[in-house]
């Protein structure tokens, strides 16, 4: 595993919720990772951001690690959700609300 896997697996692995991004979570920098923070925000989530512009091994090294084209990407307790039409559908039909649930992560207005 190459410097830039082993750092992205320990992000994915050591945060619940962690979201790789163009910008960061108080200054996203595309419209695609500003919906994803809008609806971890809305549900009052705790996640950590990490800035793929800040470096390009790790833009790269991000779609290398999931096999997915595109940023932003959402892992929850290392588990690769998806981009942002996943994350919005799945948060629309209540799915992704549920999911986290299941993985023990408080939600706000979840039961």
């Amino acid at each position: 595993m190459s410097g830039i896997n082993e750092f992205i697996d320990n992000e994915v692995k050591t945060n619940d919720v962690v979201v790789f991004m163009k910008g960061t979570p108080q200054f996203p920098q595309c419209g695609f990772s500003g919906q994803v923070v809008q609806i971890l925000d809305y549900l009052g989530l705790d996640y950590k951001g990490v800035n793929v512009l800040a470096d390009q091994e790790i833009r790269q090294g991000i779609k290398d690690y999931s096999n997915w084209p595109t940023i932003p990407q959402l892992y929850v307790k290392g588990e690769f959700i998806g981009g942002c039409d996943i994350v919005r559908e799945m948060f629309q039909s209540g799915e992704l609300q549920s999911h986290l649930t299941e993985k023990g992560i408080t939600v706000r207005g979840a039961a």
